[in-house]
């Protein structure tokens, strides 16, 4: 076998990989300060932009963007007439929900059966990692052959549009010829993905008011109208008898006409209960991909434990609203917002707040780059050949770009594959993973700047 200086580089680089995420891990950088105090998101923001400048990158600085984050950029000058790639991750990540439920403490990187546990630790800190990794991999091997910005975002967890609303300020800022989004990731651990669409989402706050205040159940329960009652029949309207997403003139009949998902190999990845059934209608892949989603994903009730037998007079939820390629994320908040006005039973008073919005993506996977990917990651993943997927979850940046830098090429790469959980408790991410998509990126570099000499 031909020797791969590059991978021999990036394999050597691995111990010292795993060290940095695990102090990047352990900032707590949910980037909500009702969860999580504002600094361990500073902390984790100065930790990467201490990592860029100890890389040689230039005019690194912590940009304080609209919604209060910080996204932390960086520019590493190549060579004269090289085309400029920008690459993306987030550092900031989603709650780590039931603590209990960790096997291990969620912001401390543990290893476990072959794969390194912590929340982040594959959405998307892993993917800071792997950019890192890549460009060191191309300095100890003749210099990187391209001109690099890096974004790392703090926000993407919240859908609040920070970086994005900065971005459109300062158009000149993020300018390139090619972007990797390093916060997908392959459809099964060892084997090659790009992500050809990504959903859009909206978020909804949604309260509905009854009463002055509660009541005693027994003395006016059977007429006092329930808020929360009101709620669970109001939410209960948003899905078919299947499961199937419901929102009055929102289509979901479309179909996903690439790679499939077989429905075996799903209810292994989600984990799904034996005899439990899979909503909704058509291919996993129609569901998951190419039509809109509706969750509840919170919900104010009274707890169980110290609940009194109450008429409740108030009651809120938050709904995401996942949406496909060819569907606006405006005006599916739009349809959102008139089926739950229609909706709510018994006159009770609706107020909704949208919370977040991203518009779904779809990328132009004939384009150049992704022929330098697909060489790139047949290097790293010997006998596989890349394959395209979609992604049901939302990046609104790449929307934002694609507005803003027509001409550029966006890939979708990342370490997010089913085994990491992301989102949920015991996330976890696959080293192999990160060493291999390491070595993809570094070549896909080198291919790229290859592509655009004349």
């Amino acid at each position: 076998m031909t020797a791969n200086p590059i991978a021999e580089t990036v394999a050597s680089l691995m111990p010292r990989a795993r060290a940095e995420l695990t102090e990047l891990v352990a900032f707590q950088s949910v980037a909500d300060p009702a969860v999580f105090p504002r600094s361990e998101c500073e902390g984790a923001a100065d930790w990467v932009a201490g990592a860029l400048r100890a890389e040689g990158f230039q005019d690194v600085a912590l940009l304080d963007t609209p919604d209060g984050s910080q996204s932390v950029y960086g520019l590493l000058p190549g060579p004269e007439g090289a085309p400029t790639v920008l690459l993306y991750a987030h550092y900031d990540v989603q709650p780590p929900l039931d603590e209990d439920a960790w096997l291990s403490p969620p912001f401390e990187l543990t290893e476990r059966n072959g794969r390194w546990y912590g929340r982040g630790a594959a959405d998307c800190k892993g993917g800071l990692i792997m950019h890192l990794l890549a460009l060191r991999a191309l300095r100890a091997n003749g210099g990187v052959p391209v001109s690099v910005k890096v974004i790392a975002e703090g926000s993407e967890e919240q859908g609040t549009g920070g970086l994005e609303r900065y971005a459109e300020a300062h158009p000149e800022l993020l300018t390139a010829d090619a972007v990797v989004i390093g916060d997908t990731g392959n459809f099964r651990v060892g084997l090659p993905t790009v992500t050809a669409t990504l959903r859009g989402m909206t978020m909804l706050r949604v309260r509905l008011d009854t009463l002055e205040g509660n009541l005693h159940s027994g003395q006016f329960g059977g007429a006092a109208p329930d808020a929360l009652a009101a709620l669970i029949r109001l939410l209960d309207s948003l899905r078919a008898e299947d499961g199937s997403t419901t929102v009055d003139g929102l289509a979901a009949d479309a179909a996903w006409d690439g790679l499939q998902y077989p429905e075996d190999e799903f209810r292994q990845d989600a984990k799904v209960l034996d005899g439990v059934e899979l909503i909704g209608s058509g291919t996993v892949a129609d569901r998951v991909w190419a039509r809109p989603a509706v969750t509840v994903i919170g919900i104010d009730c009274p707890a169980v434990v110290g609940s009194t037998p109450s008429v409740q007079s108030s009651a809120r939820a938050q709904v995401s609203l996942r949406v496909p390629p060819g569907t606006d994320a405006t005006r599916a908040t739009e349809l959102l917002t008139a089926h739950l006005t229609a909706h709510t039973p018994w006159g009770a008073r609706l107020s909704v707040e949208q919370v977040g919005q991203g518009q779904p993506f779809r990328a132009d996977i004939t384009s150049p780059a992704y022929t330098s990917m697909a060489e790139a990651m047949r290097v790293a993943y010997p006998g596989e050949e890349m394959q395209a997927a979609g992604l049901g979850g939302s990046i609104p940046l790449c929307n934002t770009l694609a507005t803003l830098y027509p001409q550029a090429e966006i890939l979708l790469i990342g370490l997010s594959e089913p085994e990491a959980q992301i989102h949920a408790v015991n996330e976890s991410v696959s080293p192999q993973e990160l060493e291999r998509l390491s070595v993809a990126e570094a070549h896909f570099l080198v291919n790229y700047a290859q592509s655009k000499k004349v």
